[in-house]
């Protein structure tokens, strides 16, 4: 493993150049076939293509990834047969989607992860992020969720990505 990937265990250990926290994963378990509304996580390599931040809550996060901020207007379609299925959208939108600036602190950050990107295919899974944990590390839609200082923390330190093992 390189030193910017991150290993992540299905009994929700992220270990990082040389510690480990514990992470949220989805409710589904981990999955290398993963598909839309299993609630899994999928198993395998991960690269951390940006991070998206609440500008209006979180100071913009330090990363060797691109950072956006979001705003309202901000959503992910996670229709499985609409064309803009597994990619970031603007709201109002006319197919189901997610909407990014939510109530909670969830999405405060957002690591974009490449699950399902080159190509899209269709039911493959949608909206794999990483992203800050529920209290108690609740169970996820199928991301990887880390508390807030440490998933600053990875990021500052030079996160590329994940590899998200299945075997226990």
């Amino acid at each position: 493993m390189t030193p910017d990937i991150a290993q992540v265990s299905p009994e929700g250990l992220f270990r990082f150049q040389g510690q480990t926290w514990r992470c949220a994963l989805g409710q589904g378990g981990v999955r290398p076939d993963k598909s839309e509304g299993d609630g899994a996580t999928p198993a395998g390599p991960l690269r951390l293509l940006r991070v998206l931040y609440r500008a209006d809550r979180v100071a913009r996060p330090v990363s060797a990834v691109p950072v956006e901020p979001i705003g309202p207007e901000d959503g992910w379609c996670d229709a499985a047969t609409h064309r803009d299925y597994n990619r970031p959208v603007p709201l109002p939108h006319d197919a189901s989607h997610e909407r990014l600036w939510r109530e909670d602190a969830v999405y405060d950050v957002i690591g974009v992860l490449d699950w399902n990107m080159a190509p899209v295919v269709p039911h493959r899974g949608s909206a794999i992020f990483l992203h800050v944990a529920r209290p108690h590390f609740a169970p996820t839609e199928g991301c990887v969720a880390l508390e807030l200082p440490v998933l600053r923390d990875v990021l500052a330190r030079g996160l590329k990505g994940l590899f998200v093992d299945q075997r226990r």
